[in-house]
C-alpha cells in the first residue's frame, strides 16, 4: 500500500493550475482546512472556480483566498454570513461570479459526482430564479428540476486522524460535506492533525476510505478561524 503522507501543505497544493476546479470543506469553522487553503494562497494559482457551502470569514482561510483575487467563481450555498465581508464586497464591484444552489442540492449534487451519476430530479427551487433555464419534469404529480453532479479537480478537507494508508475519521460537526467531496475530488487532499501508523484506526470508525485520499498532510496544532477573526489576523 502507498504511503499518502506528503512533507506539508505547501507541497500538497503544488500542482493546483489556474482554473482549476477546487471543492473546500468546512461548514462555517467547523472542518474549514485554513492552512491548506493559505498554502494555496502562497502557491499563487489563480481563476478558480471553489465549491464550498459559504464564502468565508473576516480575512483568513476561504475569505483570504478570495480577497487574494485568486477566485474567479463561487459556487455555495450561504455566499454572505457572519463576519463575512470580502465576498460581498468583490461581488457588489462585479469581480467575482457566483453560482447560489440550496444547501441540499449541492449536497447531493457533490455526492452524485462522487457517485458517477451525472444528474438528478428533486422538487427544490422550483418556481424560484434558481430554477431557470434547467429542465422541469412531473413526477408523481410533483414538478422537479434537474441538477447535474459535480466533480473537482482537488478536494481540500480537514480531519482528525489518519492513517498512512489515508483512512480518516472526523471530529463531530467537521465531517459536514468532507464525505462526499473526498468522493468527487480527482486529487483529494486532506490535513489532519493526528496520523497513525495503518491498522491504528479502527475499521468501524473510518468515515473516509483511503481508496479516496491521495495525500495527507499532517497539522498538529490547526489554526481555529473564530480565534483568528477575533484577534483581527489577515491572510497573508
Amino acid at each position: 500500500m502507498i504511503d499518502k503522507r506528503v512533507a506539508n501543505a505547501h507541497a500538497a497544493v503544488a500542482d493546483v493550475f489556474d482554473g482549476a476546479t477546487v471543492m473546500i470543506g468546512g461548514f462555517g469553522e467547523a472542518g474549514s482546512p485554513i492552512e491548506l487553503i493559505h498554502a494555496l494562497i502562497d502557491q499563487g494559482a489563480s481563476r478558480l472556480v471553489v465549491i464550498s457551502n459559504n464564502t468565508g470569514s473576516g480575512e483568513v482561510g476561504l475569505a483570504a483566498l478570495l480577497k487574494a483575487g485568486r477566485v474567479a467563481k463561487v459556487v455555495c450555498s450561504f455566499p454572505r454570513t457572519a463576519n463575512s465581508t470580502v465576498f460581498p464586497e468583490l461581488y457588489r464591484r462585479g469581480e467575482i461570479e457566483l453560482e447560489l444552489v440550496p444547501q441540499g442540492t449541492l449536497a447531493e449534487r457533490i455526492r452524485a459526482g462522487g457517485a458517477g451519476i451525472p444528474a438528478f430530479f428533486t422538487p427544490t427551487a422550483v418556481g424560484t430564479p434558481l430554477a431557470q433555464g434547467k429542465e422541469h419534469r412531473v413526477f408523481n404529480g410533483r414538478e422537479h428540476v434537474l441538477e447535474h453532479g459535480i466533480r473537482a479537480d482537488f478536494t481540500l478537507i480537514k480531519g482528525r486522524t489518519a492513517d498512512t494508508h489515508g483512512n480518516v475519521v472526523y471530529h463531530a460537526t467537521a465531517r459536514n460535506f468532507a464525505p462526499p467531496m473526498a468522493m468527487a475530488g480527482t486529487v483529494t487532499i486532506v490535513q489532519v492533525a493526528e496520523v497513525v501508523d495503518a491498522g491504528g484506526l479502527d475499521p468501524e470508525s473510518v468515515v473516509t476510505q483511503g481508496i479516496f485520499v491521495d495525500r495527507i498532510v499532517h497539522i498538529p496544532s490547526p489554526a481555529q478561524e473564530s480565534e483568528l477573526i477575533a484577534s483581527g489576523a489577515s491572510y497573508p
